[in-house]
């Protein structure tokens, strides 16, 4: 597949990373040469330095070739020009763009993005998603990771397995005659560093980070097993308050005006702009490294800390202080992915990454097959994929314990309308149903071809 993508900052540099690392042709514009010879330098993608709203820059880039146009540099008009133009003039049938303020996707003006006005395909909000990732953390706090599908009907989740926890030194296939009516597998861990995949004959041990597919109205019992069934927090402390930070205490407050929210936030401006978009929000303008700045938030009293600042290292260390102060739980925003290796051990709780979330959703559009969502753990180590089983798959009409699927795959849950189901051997996939994979980076190919459209099919 032939790519281009508009800016080379953290977002763009993730997903050229990404795509590149998987063999797509890849092309990246910016106008900052500096971020244009990184890419040259450490990825096997062309840097081209230019605007890419530009018509000449993206003839240059290949556009006349091009698969797809992901535009994400930091201004939606650059966005939103440069799918405008690969559309117009290059017709390029894939356009996607980054859009940051809140005005243009307004649900009033849904119609903006039409391809009668500006073809955009898929629009990525980071903000936004990330926003929306960490007040489901917030919901399950238990968790270290949770990922949700379009359907909502079943989550997964990772989360710690300790030495007195439940299910420890237990073949998987045993779980469910320990605790009748469970809807969940455990599809893999995270064991010393690397992704595994787990089968019903192996178990988890202390140490694993579980990474486990369950109905949504099972997940509170889940963690309980993991001995992980904390209430949702109800005071709340966030340092950053800028679109993250304030995107999260809005809706907070639109959701659940009984929890208690302060900022903390060191621009001037930031600030100011969030005591007057918030309505019961405390916003206190200062350092949240500082002490005596966490102490004037009631750190030592609050449940929950979220470290969204634009800097991972005050997201780490503002952290630590606040567990250090008595805060019970807390989350950093951090995008390098390095930082939560070390920060783990200093203790942090849990992490966000805004670069993850956004690969995870382009790659929805770049995976071949009938996929629907896919999510990124390790920095794609491993996928959680949600696709759907057509008539042509090899996966549909018989049992599950006639297939041979590759040791890298484990199938984690099917939704069937809106009933969600937990495989076993003997259950047998349908055409329409919706089937969630825990795949290793080497097997994804084989899921592709697992639920890729048969030539047959038309």
């Amino acid at each position: 597949m032939r790519v281009i993508i508009c800016g080379a900052g953290q977002v763009g540099y993730g997903i050229a990373e990404r795509l590149s690392a998987e063999g797509n042709e890849v092309t990246v514009i910016d106008h900052n040469p500096a971020l244009v010879q990184r890419v040259r330098d450490t990825l096997d993608a062309r840097g081209l330095h230019g605007h890419g709203s530009h018509p000449e820059v993206l003839a240059q880039a290949g556009a006349n070739d091009a698969d797809m146009l992901i535009a994400v540099t930091q201004v939606d008009e650059v966005n939103m020009v440069a799918c405008q133009i690969a559309h117009a003039i290059f017709e390029v049938p894939t356009r996607i763009a980054r859009i940051r303020s809140r005005s243009y996707l307004d649900p009033e003006w849904s119609t903006l993005f039409s391809r009668e006005h500006l073809p955009i395909d898929v629009i990525i909000s980071p903000e936004i998603e990330v926003g929306e990732l960490i007040l489901q953390r917030m919901a399950y706090p238990g968790a270290n990771e949770i990922i949700s599908f379009e359907d909502g009907k079943v989550l997964v989740i990772e989360v710690n397995v300790t030495e007195d926890c439940a299910v420890i030194d237990t073949p998987l296939r045993h779980l469910t005659d320990l605790f009748p009516g469970l809807d969940a597998t455990v599809m893999g861990v995270r064991r010393d560093g690397e992704m595994r995949v787990l089968h019903s004959h192996e178990q988890m041990i202390a140490g694993d980070q579980a990474i486990v597919a369950v109905s949504r109205d099972q997940v509170q019992r889940v963690l309980g097993l993991f001995g992980r069934d904390e209430a949702p927090p109800s005071r709340i402390v966030i340092a950053g308050a800028g679109h993250v930070g304030r995107y999260v205490a809005g809706r907070i407050e639109e959701t659940d005006p009984s929890v208690s929210v302060r900022l903390v936030e060191s621009n001037r401006d930031n600030a100011q702009r969030a005591a007057e978009e918030l309505k019961r929000a405390v916003v206190v303008y200062g350092d949240a490294m500082a002490s005596d700045i966490m102490r004037e938030v009631d750190i030592r009293d609050a449940h929950m800390f979220l470290g969204l600042t634009n800097d991972d290292k005050t997201n780490i260390l503002s952290s630590v202080i606040a567990s250090e102060m008595g805060c019970r739980a807390n989350i950093a925003l951090v995008n390098q992915t390095n930082y939560p290796r070390v920060a783990r051990r200093l203790g942090v709780d849990a992490f966000v990454n805004p670069r993850a979330i956004t690969v995870s959703k382009v790659l929805r559009h770049v995976r071949r097959g009938r996929i629907r969502g896919v999510y990124t753990l390790a920095n794609g180590a491993a996928e959680i994929l949600e696709a759907e089983a057509l008539e042509t798959s090899t996966l549909v009409g018989r049992p599950l314990r006639e297939f041979k699927l590759p040791p890298g795959i484990r199938i984690g849950a099917i939704v069937r309308g809106s009933q969600p189901i937990m495989p076993t051997g003997d259950t047998v996939i349908r055409a329409g149903d919706f089937v969630i994979v825990f795949a290793l980076a080497a097997s994804l190919r084989q899921v592709e071809q697992m639920f890729r459209v048969s030539i047959d099919f038309f």
